[in-house]
């Protein structure tokens, strides 16, 4: 007889002020887990157990799911995901802006291997990656989208042209056999070479696919500066053909003159949608700086035929002079915002938190030259921080009851190297404790829906996001007048304040901003029941 059958529970967590993730009112109870799933929620007194937690009146949350993030390419590194569990996520979903580790084409592996980095990719089907990273073994569950860009980078390369009908056949296949797979959707980035070369049939044929496999369509959009309400009319329009629930990614404003003017017309253009009977929702990330590749300063000219291509061209004179022409005229003013985050080379390091305007200065050349030199030197493998939304714009985009909270954020360490966007630590507590607490944009219950029962439902998540009987016991225990995203800009790499416990499955694998070092996270795979 094993020890567990001689008690109801493996952990009962009682005295804990319960948020069920559905949006309700919190209530008090006890859960009762067995076997890594909730096995009761009640009044638990007269129930036995192998260990119990007095939550001493705090506040007992699902899981937090993070919808968009980009773990798929630090994961193997970084398995204990410490920025992802010691800010309380405990699902995310990787291979969004149309970049996935799968499908891999060994005769165009060098273009996917120069352009998105961090991998081996030494397997071709999404199924081998799923399976290699199951045996590593991860913190957190983890599922992915399948990157309509790294479809098409398998197909056609870094070619900025319309596919042909055998072409957008055999991506039509590649696609198919990711959803076979356990993708749970096709994301696309068209702001991104190769994605930026596809156009709405293209993508309306690809997406259409989804509806088979009740999957969904996640977009980093063809413009999120000036011409935002362009981009959502035609995600909207892909959307309406392919009959398909779409998901726009970290949903914001990025340029000054269109703060408070275009998030009110996307808004309403998003509202009207659903009501006219379209599945339309949005994540967003509560800060005001995005990031990204140093190498996206570049004009998406400059990448056909790949990274090692646009290296090329930023080292002859006479390109490198368009490039730069180009580019300083669409960063008027903006250079100064823009931070170096992380640089692959001791050589660079001292670049690491000055903006592009500051190392121009110092360099002693124009601001495009510093940026464009930055790229070459490292080989593309230098990242920026780039500040460009306000306030207002932020809590009018996260007050909405179609909005959920998504990262874009990376598994990482605490010492992972430079200073990444503190998006990747503290995302979810900055919610909770600012937005929810601090500002008052909407109530406690409200916040944590955003984070869990929301997300849950749009990704396809029938047994998380939600404390109830049946479901796999991802919790998080936190104090709500406590709570604080301590990680910022200057120092991002750090644990979040408030976040007393959070179990995986059943597992004890944080406490009071210390992981335990378990890996008992689970992959997921679309359509493929979890035991």
């Amino acid at each position: 007889m094993k020890v567990s059958d001689d008690f109801e529970y493996d952990l009962i967590i009682k005295n804990a002020r319960i948020i069920d993730g559905t949006n309700a009112h919190w209530f008090r109870g006890d859960v009762g887990i067995k076997d890594g799933k909730i096995a009761s929620v009640g009044i638990l007194n007269k129930s036995c157990a192998k260990e119990t937690v007095d939550a001493e009146d705090q506040y007992l949350v699902p899981g937090f799911i993070d919808i968009h993030c980009h773990s798929d390419n630090t994961l193997f590194d970084y398995p204990l995901a410490e920025s992802r569990i010691l800010q309380g996520v405990t699902t995310e979903l990787g291979g969004n802006c149309g970049i996935s580790p799968a499908p891999v084409n060994p005769d165009k592996v060098k273009l996917l291997k120069d352009y998105a980095g961090h991998l081996e990719y030494n397997w071709q089907r999404l199924s081998e990656y799923l399976g290699i990273l199951e045996d590593k073994g991860t913190s957190t569950n983890f599922g992915t989208l399948v990157g309509q860009g790294t479809i098409r980078l398998a197909v056609i390369g870094f070619e900025n042209r319309k596919p042909t009908e055998k072409e957008m056949e055999e991506m039509i296949q590649l696609l198919r056999q990711a959803m076979d797979d356990g993708a749970y959707g096709m994301s696309s980035g068209l702001i991104y070479p190769p994605g930026c070369y596809s156009d709405v049939d293209e993508m309306a044929e690809l997406v259409k696919e989804l509806k088979r496999y009740g999957g969904f369509y996640a977009t980093h959009m063809r413009d999120e500066a000036t011409k935002t309400v362009e981009a959502v009319k035609e995600a909207l329009e892909v959307c309406k053909r392919a009959g398909v629930p779409l998901e726009i990614s970290h949903h914001k404003i990025i340029r000054k003159t269109h703060w408070e003017l275009d998030c009110k017309t996307t808004v309403a253009m998003i509202e009207k949608a659903r009501r006219d009977g379209l599945d339309v929702t949005a994540d967003q990330y509560p800060y005001n700086a995005s990031s990204t590749t140093m190498d996206s300063n570049v004009p998406l000219w400059g990448f056909e035929g790949g990274m090692e291509k646009m290296l090329q061209r930023l080292q002859t004179p006479e390109i490198r002079e368009k490039l730069k022409a180009e580019s300083n005229a669409s960063h008027v003013g903006r250079w100064g915002d823009i931070f170096v985050s992380y640089a692959e080379s001791e050589k660079n390091a001292w670049t690491i938190g000055k903006s592009i305007a500051e190392i121009a200065e110092i360099r002693g050349v124009d601001p495009a030259d510093a940026c464009f030199d930055l790229i070459v030197e490292e080989k593309g493998r230098v990242n920026e921080v780039n500040y460009g939304m306000c306030e207002e714009d932020i809590e009018y985009i996260m007050s909405q009851r179609f909005t959920m909270i998504g990262s874009d954020g990376y598994a990482a360490s605490l010492d992972y190297p430079g200073l990444p966007h503190p998006r990747w630590y503290g995302t979810f507590p900055r919610v909770i404790s600012h937005y929810c607490r601090d500002r008052r944009l909407f109530p406690l219950e409200t916040a944590i829906y955003k984070m869990t029962g929301l997300p849950a439902s749009r990704i396809g998540l029938p047994d998380r996001g939600l404390i109830k009987e049946g479901m796999w016991a991802d919790l998080v225990l936190l104090n709500f007048e406590d709570i604080k995203d301590t990680p910022d800009y200057n120092s991002p790499k750090a644990a979040c304040r408030g976040i007393l416990k959070v179990f995986v499955n059943g597992v004890l694998t944080a406490e009071n901003g210390t992981h335990t070092g378990k890996k008992s996270g689970k992959i997921l795979r679309k359509g493929t029941k979890e035991r």
